[in-house]
């Protein structure tokens, strides 16, 4: 990493200083998903005791979800900096990206349960603090159908679609009362705001929040950072938000991913044109 002489703007490319590692789950029907673990680090690089840990759910593997879906990616290049926060992130079985490819085949969320519980299972061998759940699209289904642990303390839901989750799933989350954020983009494809408030009454603490202008994707950088803010705002409550979007300090710049694209043209990797 090199260090800039001014605040550097936090774009969509930006990679701020944490410590990453390459980890693998172990699923209690027998595969090995592989995933990346990143940490914040102290001045000098070591990696320390976070304040909060993240475990994320990527969206619908068959329409080009994934592990770096852009996102889940930010989230992990930018929090450990800016918030002290831990991001999990995984390929569900079947599902590959540029860390590989985890073992087994795409089960349609049922036995991806145990794909769940073993990232939840990672962050309580690894003694990370306060872990939350983070779903998107399909791993929003994900986090309502098999995420309910005594090891989580609340679940984050970005375009939640509600396709594979039932009302028997939300009861669930309402009795046991943990905190469930539900953000709807204004123009989703699947559920929007006012269909979602209807849909997540019966959980009784869940907090769904509309976003203006955005969609199903979250592209753009304004709605990224929106999404950035709120999951802080929730998991480290106390600490100001909105985020800063300047970073003084070393930083890198990644290249451009390449975008797995859905057999509807829909791409959940993002690009390098996402700061508009």
């Amino acid at each position: 990493m090199t260090a800039a002489a001014a605040p550097t703007p936090i774009r969509s490319l930006t990679v701020l200083p944490a410590h990453r590692e390459e980890v693998e789950l172990h699923t209690a029907d027998g595969l090995t998903l592989v995933g990346e673990l990143a940490l914040p680090v102290d001045p000098d690089g070591t990696p320390r005791t976070p304040a909060a840990t993240l475990v994320t759910l990527h969206p619908l593997p068959t329409h080009g979800g994934y592990m770096d879906s852009h996102v889940l990616r930010k989230a992990a290049w930018r929090l450990p900096a800016l918030a002290d926060v831990a991001v999990l992130r995984f390929n569900t079985r079947g599902t590959s990206s540029p860390r590989g490819t985890s073992g087994g085949a795409f089960d349609g969320g049922v036995a991806e349960k145990f794909d769940v519980h073993a990232a939840i299972e990672l962050a309580e061998f690894r003694d990370l603090p306060h872990p939350w759940l983070v779903g998107w699209s399909f791993g929003t289904e994900l986090a309502l159908m098999h995420g309910l642990d005594p090891a989580v303390e609340g679940a984050v839901l970005l375009s939640p679609p509600l396709h594979r989750a039932t009302d028997a799933d939300l009861d669930a989350w309402d009795a046991d009362g943990k905190p469930l954020v539900v953000l709807v983009p204004e123009h989703d494809d699947y559920l929007r705001p006012a269909e979602a408030r209807e849909r997540f009454a019966r959980v009784h603490q869940a907090e769904v929040i509309g976003v203006d202008g955005a969609k199903h994707l979250w592209v753009g950088e304004p709605y990224v950072r929106r999404v950035l803010d709120e999951i802080v705002r929730h998991v480290r409550p106390g600490l100001p938000v909105p985020l800063p979007t300047t970073w003084d300090g070393p930083s890198e710049q990644a290249e451009a991913p390449a975008v797995p694209q859905s057999p509807d043209g829909e791409a959940f990797a993002g690009s390098d044109q996402e700061d508009a």
